[in-house]
């Protein structure tokens, strides 16, 4: 058996602004092996954070062989990268390598996970401003020398006095060195070894991440514009949905090929198991994009039907799974059913996934219950016990943006369309994706009334609203008075709650801000969940003949 080892790594260090230079020009490159890219802005802020302070950001292990002309996607650049005789391809430092280039450049600061700008005042890097100020550079101007002299000569000499501070940190980030390790090595086999090993040693790989590691090269007719990350960033940028987590987009690809979706991921494409997969003659591409197109029908049906505006207000991530199973098989379905799936995604919703066990079983109980080809059928299954049990309300002193239950009341707070107490205008879909960007948490544009609240009140919703304002404002009393019933009622407010706030009745405003809020949240499932209501499927699947009768009227 031939000896595996390879020979010492080239050990070396790098300027950081050479290294972005490299990147920049195409030469990093990303093995099919390797992850996707899962850093958030936080994580971006504290690597460039750590540099200025020059702590150690790790070893970066780079493959050195030859890469072909092509276009190179790193986080949100797309390079047009020239063919180089000595590549740079990433066995370790995917996620520091894309942070540091996306970052830097101008490219990358419209995406929320890259943008960047420095705080001169209090020397610590933030989110840019939406209005600009010659304290705050963008992290792009920051990195360019002549771009920052010119940041304060021309365009902000308000700021000069901080052209020194600014300077300095300049210059800690482009020369600070980045330790580099580079191998050279033939055999493929031997650097998914070495990748395997490093990262067995860091976080696990996540489902969805496993799943693409093992079928990448299985279909060579796959395309660029192919798997869960790219089904993701389609979704949120057609419907400003938020970008979905790539687990989530793996089990709802899945769903819509079987109902089980815990089975074993490795047989996916297996000949022994496709007898039973739906669509199980499609190619790899095909998959992932009939897959997208079956989780968009699922997301537009939310928005649109459902009153779920945004991915951070899904009480439960599987009820969009199964929402995608039953719309890959039936794209276009009976308005009656549509109504009828309203109603169990709310019922689900408010039962929760443990009526079933857990979510897991839940989740692939209910997809199992769809059916290919009996639409019908389909929808009064999934309505079926236990989704028939009376509703629980929603819990209204235990608000997290996090929880389910306050997700619930999120969706209700946003139906009754929350005016800004700023503008009096009422917030709209645009406004709310703006501040929530591509994030999952309601946190950033849900408020509190009152700063601190008294004890045993500190998880009330009472004390909750929205506002996609920079700064919060308290609900102001200052309001125009042909504006004010408007704008109090679409929070779930009114006069006399605003004066008990006025007067400083804290506990007396929170438990009656309370009952309106169960009074509007109340209503609104009562409308969306209609347990009332006789759950028929439509009439033209009913045979409303009687042959008794119709044999007498013959004779």
């Amino acid at each position: 058996m031939a000896n595996p080892s390879i020979s010492q790594p080239n050990a070396r260090t790098i300027p950081l602004d050479e290294l972005v230079t490299q990147v920049h020009r195409g030469r990093v490159r990303i093995p099919d092996f390797q992850r996707v890219y899962r850093w958030q802005w936080e994580d971006v802020r504290n690597l460039f954070d750590s540099i200025v302070k020059g702590y150690p950001i790790g070893n970066l292990l780079l493959w050195q062989r030859k890469a072909e002309a092509t276009q190179v996607k790193l986080g949100a650049l797309d390079l047009d990268a020239p063919e180089f005789a000595e590549g740079w391809w990433v066995v370790d430092g995917q996620q520091r390598l894309i942070s540091l280039a996306n970052a830097v450049h101008d490219r990358a600061a419209y995406d929320d996970r890259f943008a960047l700008a420095y705080d001169l005042r209090n020397n610590t890097f933030c989110k840019p401003p939406q209005i600009e100020d010659g304290y705050i550079v963008p992290l792009a101007v920051l990195f360019d020398l002549s771009r920052l002299i010119q940041w304060f000569v021309k365009e902000h000499p308000e700021a000069q006095d901080k052209l020194a501070v600014a300077s300095d940190v300049t210059k800690r980030l482009r020369q600070f060195s980045v330790p580099l390790y580079i191998v050279e090595q033939e055999d493929e086999a031997v650097l998914r070894d070495i990748f395997d090993r490093m990262n067995n040693y860091g976080k696990r790989l996540s489902r969805a991440e496993v799943f693409t590691a093992l079928h990448l090269e299985q279909d060579h007719s796959v395309e660029s514009n192919s798997g869960f990350g790219w089904i993701a960033e389609e979704i949120d940028k057609t419907f400003g949905f938020g970008r979905l987590d790539d687990d989530t987009v793996l089990r709802a690809v899945l769903a819509r090929r079987g109902g089980d979706v815990t089975r074993d991921i490795r047989l996916e494409f297996s000949n022994s198991t496709a007898q039973g997969r739906d669509f199980a003659s499609e190619a790899q591409g095909a998959m992932y994009r009939n897959g997208k197109e079956a989780i968009a029908r699922a997301v537009a049906f939310l928005q649109d039907h459902v009153h779920v505006p945004h991915f951070a207000f899904l009480p439960y991530r599987y009820l969009l799974v199964v929402l995608a199973r039953f719309f890959a098989h039936f794209p276009d379905p009976n308005m009656r059913n549509r109504d009828l799936l309203r109603r169990w995604f709310w019922r689900a919703a408010m039962l929760g996934p443990n009526v079933l066990g857990s979510w897991t079983p839940t989740m692939r109980a209910l997809a199992t219950r769809i059916v290919a080809g009996d639409e019908n059928g389909s929808v009064q299954r999934l309505l079926a016990a236990p989704m028939d049990r009376d509703l629980p309300p929603p819990p209204l002193k235990e608000f997290r943006t996090n929880k389910a239950g306050s997700r619930v009341i999120l969706c209700a707070l946003w139906s009754l369309g929350p005016c800004s107490f700023v503008t009096g205008k009422r917030y709209l879909h645009k406004d709310l994706i703006e501040q929530l960007g591509s994030g999952s948490t309601l946190a950033s544009v849900v408020g509190r009334i009152i700063r601190r609240e008294p004890e045993g009140y500190q998880q009330w919703a009472a004390n909750r609203f929205f506002t996609l304002e920079a700064e919060p404002p308290i609900p102001s009393i200052a309001l125009k008075p042909e504006e004010r019933a408007e704008v109090l009622a679409s929070h779930a407010l009114d006069e006399g709650l605003l004066s008990k706030l006025s007067r400083e009745e804290v506990t007396n405003f929170l438990q009656g801000r309370t009952q309106l809020i169960e009074a509007a949240a109340g209503a609104f499932l009562s409308r969306m969940a209609e347990t009332g209501f006789e759950d028929t499927p439509p009439l033209d699947s009913l045979d409303l003949d009687d042959d008794g009768e119709r044999d007498d009227a013959v004779a």
